[in-house]
């Protein structure tokens, strides 16, 4: 019974975290690498899951594509989501001209976000990112140094959020 009742809810949790079509259609092999939630103050502000295309090893060297999947727990402005991501961005070295660059294109990609909502980014390594939101395309940052510093928010061993970047980063079959 155990048995069953857990695969159940695996079956679930998979259909919720899918990753839609519009995202998997232009690459093979995509599979759910990590998932956790964001937390602040106590308040779940998102759950984030890390999908990768096949054994993809999760370096700076990796050429294959990884997507970020952002499921959000609360209502977000997009000025605050634009805001706190070049902070992060600076915080993790990126010049101001970059910066001064890659705000408009932040803005134009990232929505506001609503509870239930989910914003993916896929990071194309060497040539740049796309975003999604609810599914559907908000567009595409082709700058290799803006995908880079973007997905090192969460990546990085730098991130502000260390249990999240190791959620992340875990690989699903062997623990660790």
């Amino acid at each position: 019974m155990r048995a069953l009742i857990a695969s159940i809810l695996f079956a679930c949790s998979s259909l919720v975290y899918a990753l839609p079509e519009s995202v998997r259609k232009g690459e093979a092999g995509w599979r759910q690498w990590g998932s956790g939630e964001m937390t602040w103050l106590g308040f779940s502000l998102y759950h984030a899951t890390l999908w990768v295309v096949g054994d993809s090893a999760l370096d700076a060297s990796a050429t294959s594509p990884s997507a970020l999947q952002l499921d959000y727990q609360r209502d977000i402005p997009r000025d605050r989501l634009v805001q706190t991501s070049v902070d992060e961005m600076r915080r993790l070295g990126a010049s101001e001209g970059q910066l001064q660059r890659w705000e408009p294109e932040l803005r134009r990609v990232v929505p506001d976000v609503k509870e239930g909502d989910s914003i993916i980014g896929v990071h194309y390594p060497g040539r740049g990112a796309a975003f999604f939101h609810r599914g559907r395309p908000t567009g595409e940052v082709r700058d290799a140094d803006f995908a880079r510093l973007f997905f090192a928010i969460w990546l990085d061993p730098r991130s502000r959020s260390p249990s999240l970047r190791a959620a992340l980063l875990k690989r699903p079959d062997s623990g660790t």
